[in-house]
């Protein structure tokens, strides 16, 4: 049986973005790690916000783990993310104070996954162990 009490979420690709909206939507939620999730877009009815937009309704710090060359998601969205985080940190919110982001400076978008030519094994490792810690020190794991 499940501890409600440590209830974390992850995600890769459109599940690091969901990691992001969960973690701003669900009051359960305590931790989140998001493994190269669209921050930005243009808003439609399947997409009415974004990550950025939700910063300051964040109830769980989220881990952001991001390729620098991924050509799907440019590094000024992270930096905008950032610094929809730093506002919403100044204004108390204690889950964009402690949230934080990793970018692998030489990796690609889909980084992790081991099936495809765009695996990339050191920052895959280091993603995951640092994914782990994360769980851990926010009492989830």
């Amino acid at each position: 049986m499940g501890d409600t009490k440590k209830v974390a979420v992850t995600g890769f690709c459109w599940g690091g973005r969901i990691t992001w909206l969960y973690a701003a939507h669900s009051k359960n939620v305590k931790a989140g790690v998001a493994w190269y999730g669209r921050l930005v877009g243009e808003s439609s009815a399947n997409t009415p916000k974004h990550p950025v937009e939700l910063a300051a309704n964040l109830n769980a710090p989220v881990l952001g783990l991001y390729g620098g060359k991924d050509t799907g998601i440019p590094l000024d969205t992270v930096d905008k993310m950032k610094a929809a985080l730093a506002d919403s940190a100044g204004k108390g919110n204690a889950a964009a104070k402690a949230s934080a982001f990793v970018v692998y400076p030489d990796a690609p978008h889909a980084f992790h996954a081991d099936y495809r030519a765009s695996f990339q094994k050191a920052p895959a490792e280091d993603g995951w162990m640092r994914a782990l810690a994360w769980f851990k020190a926010n009492g989830v794991a």
